[in-house]
């Protein structure tokens, strides 16, 4: 898998590595597909594995105590998931979800466990990688704490749009299916307010889309949203 050297060398736990470093962690891993729509991991399995993401995209979400469903984030082709085997946990905390039709690497927790050992650079990148994962995750539970419901629904379409967002004719789009469930899964709230505030959002020229496609079409719009701005 020389090929996916160059990949991995995106992934923020695995940045500033030497090349021989990096070819010693990839020939560890195995290529693991999965459909729109399938499993990488569910939440409560044993944290068997971990894995980048090198194609496609894939959901990171959990179930709450009453049953609801909460999107924490979207990963990207770059980014690590499943971590939790690798830094000392028995079982997956989350469930990742490919969106559509998506290639990962995957190495065993004992082989992630082990690199970490013997590799001092990619232990300071996983203190980071961890580090920045809380910081996020600190942030999110703020914006469900603290900003109303709007403010947290325009954060995650920004998100979408950084994460996953291509230049169309009037506008950006996220370029893979997302309907309205899926955003009050990622803002903590209902299918009816998603559906309230994006046909608001609507006819005021900020957003198109159809069941499952979203085109921003005024991005300033939205960050004056997000910022909490007088006359938007």
């Amino acid at each position: 898998m020389r090929e996916s050297v160059p990949a991995l060398a995106e992934c923020a736990l695995f940045q500033d590595l030497a090349p021989g470093v990096l070819a010693r962690i990839t020939s560890l891993a195995v290529e693991k597909r999965v459909a729109a729509g399938g499993f990488f991991v569910r939440e409560g399995e044993a944290a068997e594995e971990f894995f980048v993401l090198t194609e496609g995209r894939v959901t990171i979400s959990q179930i709450t105590p009453d049953g609801h469903r909460v999107v924490l984030r979207l990963v990207v082709p770059g980014e690590a998931f499943g971590s939790g085997g690798a830094f000392g946990e028995s079982v997956y905390l989350a469930t990742a979800e490919a969106v559509e039709s998506s290639v990962a690497l995957a190495w065993s927790s004992e082989a992630m466990r082990q690199l970490l050992a013997a590799e001092p650079g990619l232990a300071v990148n996983a203190l980071r990688f961890v580090t920045t994962r809380l910081v996020d995750l600190q942030a999110r539970y703020r914006e469900l704490m603290t900003e109303r419901v709007e403010r947290r629904l325009a954060r995650a379409v920004l998100r979408l749009v950084r994460d996953a967002g291509h230049h169309v004719e009037g506008g950006v789009e996220v370029d893979f299916p997302v309907s309205r469930q899926d955003l009050a899964d990622m803002t903590g709230t209902t299918l009816y307010t998603v559906s309230r505030l994006l046909s608001d959002w609507e006819r005021r020229g900020i957003v198109r889309g159809g069941r499952q496609q979203i085109v921003l079409a005024n991005p300033r719009a939205l960050v004056a949203i997000v910022d909490e701005l007088p006359n938007r």
